[in-house]
């Protein structure tokens, strides 16, 4: 009995081994399979319509041509007529310094308003009809007063409100006591605001450009006119912050040139030691806008490091809050076919990639684009293109093998680092 208990006990660890067995030869195989299948696709590129560049990061010290505005009151502080980044024309008012014990003069401007209205309060039940359509203009001009920031509106408005409380006045009756005494205290308003207004300094444009209160003691020295005379070592010298926003003047503002800037800076790059004045860049700002630039200026300093300053004629309203930042120099830039260069092999002085499409391979003859006579290819991509037939008749290919060319196209799997030994 015990020995058929045993039997049926080792049948059972038996089956049970093999079960267990079989499945880990099946995870095996799966992971194997995943493997393989990762693998190769690892070993693919599909081609795609993309753009590389040839570029650097870099750190920029932007100069411009800027006039600092200053009056003789600043010790007042001052109000702002226009904004920051604001465009202007020149003799227009863009800010303002107070005058002598204006908050004392504003409380008695505040203070006989009060009374005003009061006292036309109190004259409503004479004509009430016209009192009621007086009022509802000084309303609106009221709220229409508050929203303006043009100084020459704002007198305007200013005029016509004070027209129409006099206008009022007079409806109530200049002959009657109410009458008189409220014509007494538009009076005293006037020559306070007009005292107000008399001891105010009004700062104007000496040139078009754009506003911009942000004043930090550079602006004689990085200026256009010294672009010749700039160094590495002076800007550096200057000890600026990247990226950091100027602070806000509360004594002073300043005009700059909206048309055009300049940004200088400094390069040890293959690219820079080949460029020239006058060549055509691009630079990417910090919000990834692309704006084209222009080689102003090119030295060579110390060693391989080269001093450039790039002319930039658009995003200056970009620029106006920094003095240092860090931006992307863009040499060159190609749009085309893009593939890995580990898909690129070079066989007899040709180039090639291999194809794979429905399992099969086939190893495809392609060039390398060209612009500015540079090749269209960084450390990590080329811009490829197929050869026309006037180009393989000049390679020396026969009427046959030109007709029997096969091109590359977009959406195409490429084998990544192939061998060609191993391709038909």
């Amino acid at each position: 009995m015990n020995d058929i208990k045993d039997k049926k006990k080792n049948t059972k660890f038996k089956n049970k081994k093999i079960i267990y067995i079989a499945l880990a030869l099946i995870i095996v195989y799966v992971l194997y399979a995943v493997f393989l299948l990762t693998n190769e696709q690892s070993k693919t590129f599909s081609v795609e319509q993309g753009k590389i560049y040839i570029e650097e990061t870099n750190i920029g010290y932007i100069i411009r041509d800027e006039k600092v505005i200053k009056g003789e009151n600043y010790k007042n502080g001052m109000e702002q007529i226009k904004s920051e980044g604001e465009k202007v024309s020149v003799n227009e008012s863009i800010f303002r310094y107070y005058s002598q014990n204006e908050s004392d003069l504003k409380q008695k401007i505040a203070e006989l308003d009060e009374k005003i209205q009061k006292a036309m309060q109190e004259t409503a039940e004479i004509l009430p009809s016209d009192v009621k359509t007086i009022e509802n203009q000084i309303d609106n001009k009221v709220i229409e007063l508050n929203k303006l920031t043009d100084n020459s509106k704002i007198k305007e408005y200013k005029k016509e409100l004070s027209e129409l409380i006099s206008k009022k006045a007079k409806i109530a009756g200049e002959t009657s006591p109410k009458g008189s005494y409220l014509k007494k205290l538009i009076q005293e308003r006037a020559q306070y605001e007009k005292k107000l207004n008399s001891g105010a300094e009004y700062i104007k444009t000496p040139k078009s450009g754009i506003v911009s209160y942000r004043v930090d003691g550079l602006e004689e020295s990085l200026t256009p006119k010294n672009l010749e005379s700039l160094t590495g070592e002076y800007l550096n010298n200057l000890g600026l912050n990247t990226g950091k926003i100027i602070a806000t003047n509360t004594e002073c503002g300043k005009i700059i040139d909206n048309f055009v800037c300049y940004i200088a800076t400094i390069s040890n790059s293959v690219q820079a030691k080949e460029a020239k004045a006058g060549d055509s860049v691009k630079v990417r700002l910090s919000n990834n806008s692309e704006i084209d630039a222009k080689i102003k200026n090119i030295k060579q300093e110390d060693g391989d490091k080269y001093l450039i300053v790039l002319e930039v004629n658009e995003g200056i309203s970009e620029l106006i809050n920094y003095r240092k930042i860090s931006f992307d120099l863009i040499w060159l830039s190609y749009s085309g076919l893009k593939v890995p260069n580990q898909a690129i092999v070079e066989k007899d002085g040709l180039k090639y990639v291999v194809r794979k499409r429905a399992g099969y391979l086939s190893k495809i003859l392609i060039k390398i684009a060209v612009k500015n006579d540079k090749e269209a290819t960084n450390d990590k991509y080329t811009i490829i293109e197929n050869y026309s037939a006037d180009e393989l008749r000049k390679l020396g290919f026969s009427n046959k093998e030109i007709n029997s060319y096969k091109g590359i196209s977009i959406y195409d799997e490429v084998i990544m680092n192939p061998d060609l030994n191993k391709v038909d």
